[in-house]
């Protein structure tokens, strides 16, 4: 994949020296063991071997003959979360700009990157920085205390992480008791006001003296760092403190899911009122990833349809299947034409065919927020479509100013990219209608999975929902996480209720992407916060937690993961996360990706035949038995146990007595174990 980055410059002033950039760079978090007179070479190595203990082991080559204008600085090494984010962070922290990168990564989780870099002054680095530059880009990945945010839609994520300077943190260990954790974290949260204050003190005596603005804007980066480690301990503190609150027995789902909620969900969220997630058992396959459309993908689905349905799958969640302006089909043309790139229309209904005779559902991926003109109408705007619906800018928004929309105003957030679709007009709802109805019946579709729906209204969508009758439907409404300085609030309440509103727009016909447990599920394992897995009235901190029946739990899918990497799950942690989501309640929905990775797919097929075995459905009864820093461990409908994360914890050890004969080990990976209970 080739990405063309430019970045801001975060300082215009000369480099600093370097006695000056190592105090800024290891104030708190490594001390180089170097003395007055000791080389450069042993500071720099100092730097570099603490950069890997933190586990961050990249191999840095620079090179000033390869390219006429610019420094080629080549990454190698094993992938790690949000890596292109922290690298162009800490090329910008460092005054660097990027002129280009070309970032590959293997199926194995490799990385072969390279960045044309030039200096503030637009020239090539000099040689004798290199091997600073290596040390300092290494010990500034390893170190921020500030969480990853979704870069939603391709939004430039490399904003969240400029001027970044390493902070003390330290790890909670493994926690013994209430009292014990209520102690470590408050103590840490002391250190880490104290250590904010130490730099605010800081910060008020350089503006007193009318210090260099370079030293301001270094030690405002500082500042920045400590309130989101201060943020990140308050956050944990409040974690045990919720956890003593929190009762010992199941948590029911709450009814805070919209009016009427008490009266119209009950039994853990079920209600008869819509497909949604379908029966309550089922886990659905993403059947493609973003570059799927490079090769006859429907021809692929077909070959593998037979080891999908093997593997306890019962859904195929398919491409979108129309004509488009992107290859990937999510900027649709001519909604009837079924000839895309990934295959022809004859193609995909011999695919859709082989998944039914395999008794598996396919599920539509429907992008009806948007669609793209055929060609500009009278006043050069790109609004003149073609085709069966041959629209004009009459069914465009009217504050969709760049396609010159004289609809109505739009009832949900704009979509830049293409001309946004009006659903107001009764004529747009039946030309949708009729062509899902047509993709139902004709073309042999299963269900729907509903692109960007924070678009329009979910009043639409459940009109198209009972139009059409689906066995499935669900939407994905993407939304930010609550962030405090750049660190991930331990309240989500907010975040997942948005969610929940939505699926209760649609009168509780469609189910949502659980947005809100993927947040936390991959803050709490890529930090070693497992605290974060319990809310606070002990109840899993997601959808799944409020309204189970209608939450599509999930790791990654074709924007977050593959080569877009928007808002990547931690990939040391996949296996824990698959543990997590195929034991726990909610509609599991597995990526292409992971199923089909050596070791990965094995452990997601065995979790998956547990969770058959064991009759684990959406509306799965969940006793949270333990959360705290290290360690997270529940009981799902007496009959299994789960835990993830690098602390010690089994049933046997903690005595766990749900009238079981014993308890014997079903499955175990890194950090993860599930038992299953023996009656």
């Amino acid at each position: 994949m080739q990405l063309e980055l430019r970045l801001k410059r975060a300082l215009a002033s000369p480099p600093q020296p370097l006695s000056e950039v190592l105090d800024q760079t290891f104030q708190g978090v490594v001390q180089p063991s170097a003395g007055p007179d000791e080389p450069l070479e042993s500071v720099l190595s100092s730097m570099a071997d603490a950069a890997s203990s933190a586990g961050f082991d990249l191999i840095l080559d620079f090179n000033n003959d390869a390219d006429p204008e610019a420094t080629v600085i080549t990454i190698q090494g094993q992938d790690q979360s949000d890596l292109l984010m922290t690298l162009t962070g800490a090329f910008n922290s460092l005054d660097l700009a990027v002129i280009s990168a070309t970032i590959r990564t293997t199926d194995e989780g490799q990385v072969l990157d390279v960045f044309k870099v030039v200096d503030a002054n637009d020239q090539k680095i000099a040689p004798d920085q290199f091997d600073i530059i290596r040390a300092q880009v290494l010990a500034l990945c390893a170190t921020s205390s500030r969480s990853s945010k979704p870069a939603i839609y391709g939004v430039a994520a490399a904003a969240e992480v400029q001027r970044l300077r390493p902070l003390s943190s330290s790890s909670s260990g493994a926690l013994e008791g209430d009292a014990a954790a209520l102690e470590l974290a408050a103590a840490e949260m002391a250190q880490a006001a104290a250590n904010l204050v130490q730099i605010e003190r800081a910060i008020v005596e350089l503006v007193a003296t009318g210090s260099d603005p370079t030293q301001l804007n270094a030690i405002e980066a500082e500042r920045t760092e400590a309130a989101a480690l201060l943020e990140r301990r308050m956050a944990a503190m409040q974690a045990v403190l919720a956890g003593r609150r929190a009762p010992a027995h199941e948590a029911q789902p709450a009814s805070a899911r919209g009016p009427g909620a008490d009266l119209r969900f009950q039994a853990g969220g079920a209600t008869s009122s819509g497909p949604a997630a379908g029966d309550g058992n089922e886990i659905i396959l993403q059947g493609f990833n973003w570059e799927s459309h490079r090769m006859n993908w429907y021809h692929t689905l077909k070959s593998q349809a037979g080891q999908i349905a093997d593997a306890g799958f019962s859904s195929v969640w398919m491409p979108p299947p129309s004509d488009s302006v992107s290859q990937q089909g999510y900027l649709p043309r001519d909604l009837y034409t079924l000839d895309s790139c990934y295959g022809t229309e004859a193609d995909l209904r011999d695919c859709i065919s082989t998944l039914h005779e395999n008794g598996l559902k396919a599920i539509a991926d429907i992008v009806i927020n948007h669609r793209c003109a055929h060609s500009q109408g009278d006043d050069g705007k790109w609004n003149k479509f073609g085709g069966r619906l041959a629209w004009d800018k009459s069914v465009i928004c009217s504050n969709n100013f760049a396609f010159g929309g004289t609809g109505h105003a739009k009832t949900g957030e704009d979509y830049t990219a293409a001309p946004n679709i009006d659903h107001t007009q009764d004529r747009v709802r039946k030309d949708i209608t009729q062509w899902m109805a047509w993709l139902r019946k004709n073309v042999g579709f299963d269900g729907w999975r509903f692109d960007f729906v924070k678009g329009y209204s979910g009043q639409f969508a459940r009109e198209y929902i009972d139009a059409t009758v689906p066995q499935l439907a669900f939407g994905e409404y993407w939304d930010t996480c609550e962030y405090t300085d750049g660190v991930l609030n331990y309240n989500q309440d907010a975040h997942r209720q948005r969610t929940i509103s939505w699926c209760d727009s649609t009168g509780g016909t469609a189910a949502a992407f659980d947005f809100t447990t993927k947040g936390i599920l991959q803050e709490a394992m890529g930090r070693g916060e497992y605290w974060r897995l319990s809310d606070s009235q002990g109840r899993p901190p997601g959808v799944v937690g409020m309204w189970p029946s209608r939450a599509i739990t999930f790791i990654e899918n074709h924007d977050t993961g593959s080569t877009l990497n928007h808002w990547p799950f931690p990939w040391n942690h996949l296996h824990e996360g698959y543990a997590y989501i195929l034991t726990h309640p909610g509609t599991p929905c597995v990526f292409w990706d992971h199923l089909m990775a050596d070791g990965l797919g094995q452990a997601i097929k065995t979790l998956m035949k547990i969770r058959r075995k064991h009759s684990i459905h959406c509306r799965s009864k969940v006793v949270i038995n333990k959360a705290v820093a290290d360690v997270y461990a529940a009981t799902i409908d007496n009959r299994i146990c789960v835990k993830v994360g690098y602390g010690n914890w089994s049933p046997h050890q903690e005595n766990l007595d749900i009238g079981q004969k014993e308890w014997q080990l079903a499955t175990s990976g890194p950090q993860f174990a599930v038992w299953e209970a023996v009656f």
